[in-house]
């Protein structure tokens, strides 16, 4: 039954409501009475790690998990190349070497090998491999997300919460289960919703070390701000730089009606004096990351489990990261159980390319 109903049936109050609902929409946008259900994978994917639904932050911030991956990568003889463009796959037949093509430094190159790992959404993969896809297949992303850099936590207007605590963890802004229904609707109908629901993440109290010492000593701060219900239809190539404004200005409305004092005011500023602001529309995402919709999930999740009359007769299969081709694996988020964050893609198709 959609998420919606288990809600209102076993929650009460439209802010514990609200907080619930969240964990279904963060990049998917759908009621919450959907009956594709969309929300419903979305929430399960969000609650389900560890039983407990935490979200572990690496020291040192993921960039320390990524050069550990690659210095392991290294020593083991591997050969990591960076600013190389693929432009297309030939999967070979059963036997047979699969072929990449891609750019680099203004040569193009051509590499064959047993196995493919495609790290990119399956629309991507479709296209790399030459098979074109429906249109209305094609992903597309919900949020809006903005990097801030602070000199200090911003006074609250709720002076019985200290900045510490209400940054601490996950901050819900304008996110009761009222205004998040009534911001899908007005997304919907192709507005920028008039009261953003959005949720802050403040890294730098979790983990000091992803600032520098100087910042660090300075007392500055960073927020993560992610803005909920503004689908991708919103933006297009010609007006995408005028959407990313009026997205991050309607963030800072939101952000700034629950504060004592404009976050504006307490923003540092770079050397040219501009305010350190970084906002990013599901386009951008598109156009710097190659990822399709600014889908960060790379497409409609699927349920984390498989049917009981699946096809588990080879490893890539039962590690859920199967293609239409027997050597070509997805092993990012457009695999089964993808994940995002959690890198499980890329581990099941690790374990199904040594189980082979």
């Amino acid at each position: 039954m959609p998420l919606g109903e288990v809600i209102e049936r076993d929650i009460q109050g439209d802010i514990a409501r609200g907080v619930v609902y969240t964990d279904g929409i963060i990049g998917t946008f759908s009621a919450a009475d959907d009956d594709s259900l969309d929300q419903n994978r979305c929430f399960v994917y969000h609650v389900i790690g560890g039983s407990t639904g935490d979200w572990d932050v690496p020291v040192g911030g993921m960039g320390a998990v990524s050069g550990e991956i690659a210095a392991a990568a290294r020593k083991a003889g591997a050969t990591i190349l960076t600013e190389a463009e693929v432009s297309a796959i030939h999967s070979g037949e059963p036997g047979e070497l699969n072929t990449v093509t891609y750019s680099h430094e203004g040569a193009t190159h051509s590499v064959s090998s047993s196995w493919v790992l495609a790290n990119v959404s399956p629309w991507v993969l479709g296209e790399l491999l030459g098979e074109k896809k429906p249109a209305e297949q094609r992903p597309a992303g919900a949020q809006v997300k903005v990097n801030l850099l602070l000199k200090r936590l911003p006074r609250l207007a709720d002076t019985s919460v200290t900045p510490v605590q209400a940054f601490g963890g996950t901050f819900h802004i304008n996110e009761t289960y009222t205004q998040l229904q009534t911001a899908f609707e007005e997304a919907a109908a192709g507005e920028i919703p008039s009261t953003l629901p959005c949720e802050i993440y403040c890294h730098s109290l979790s983990d000091p070390s992803i600032l520098g010492p100087e910042l660090q000593e300075s007392g500055a701060q960073t927020l993560t701000v992610f803005g909920i219900h503004t689908p991708h239809a919103l933006v297009t190539p010609e007006n995408n730089d005028e959407m990313r404004q009026k997205l991050q200005e309607a963030v800072l409305r939101s952000l700034n009606s629950v504060l004592a004092e404009p976050i504006e005011d307490v923003l540092m500023r770079d050397a040219r004096g501009n305010l350190c602001v970084e906002t990013k529309t599901t386009l951008d995402l598109e156009h710097a990351l190659n990822m399709t919709g600014g889908n960060i999930f790379h497409g409609v999740l699927s349920w984390p489990w498989v049917e009981d009359d699946a096809d588990l007769s080879t490893p890539a299969a039962r590690w859920g990261v199967a293609t239409e081709h027997p050597t070509v694996l997805m092993c990012g988020s457009g695999a089964r159980r993808g994940g995002a964050v959690s890198g499980i893609g890329g581990h099941n198709a690790a374990m199904a390319v040594l189980e082979s």
